[in-house]
């Protein structure tokens, strides 16, 4: 295939990336030296890293499982290759991912469940704490 035909799909993907960038909040604030995430275009609070960390390791009712036993230390291992890596993704992202799996409009058989309970100030709590990991994220740097 010719390069023009990727062209149109390089653009989407990277118009995506900077819109997600802009609303992400993860610049270098204050908020975050102290272990507080920035606000959210989903509309969620402030996130504490260090009750998402808490949250992450805790067991769900749905489940039994915690963030940790099936996305890995930092969310950086998951067990199965088709669960996401979740270190260092833009707060934001995280944050409506939870909120859709809440809702409904997202499906997955363990994360549906998992989320249904989640407050917004928990959602904030994960995606503050998740977005402070160390990233192993790629993004498309050097495959076009």
């Amino acid at each position: 295939m010719s390069t023009a035909v990727y062209a149109p799909r390089l653009a989407i993907a990277l118009t995506a990336i900077l819109a997600l960038a802009a609303c992400s909040g993860q610049g270098g604030s204050h908020a975050a030296e102290e272990g507080v995430a920035s606000s959210s275009s989903a509309g969620l609070p402030e996130g504490r890293i260090a009750i998402g960390e808490q949250l992450a390791n805790a067991k769900g009712k749905a489940t039994g499982q915690s963030c940790i036993d099936c996305h890995g230390a930092d969310g950086n291992v998951p067990i199965d290759a088709t669960y996401p890596k979740l270190g260092g993704q833009y707060a934001d992202y995280l944050g409506h991912a939870l909120q859709d799996y809440r809702s409904g409009d997202r499906q997955h058989a363990l994360m549906t469940p998992q989320a249904t309970d989640l407050s917004d100030q928990d959602i904030a709590d994960l995606a503050a704490y998740f977005a402070s990991r160390p990233s192993q994220l790629r993004d498309l740097h050097g495959l076009y």
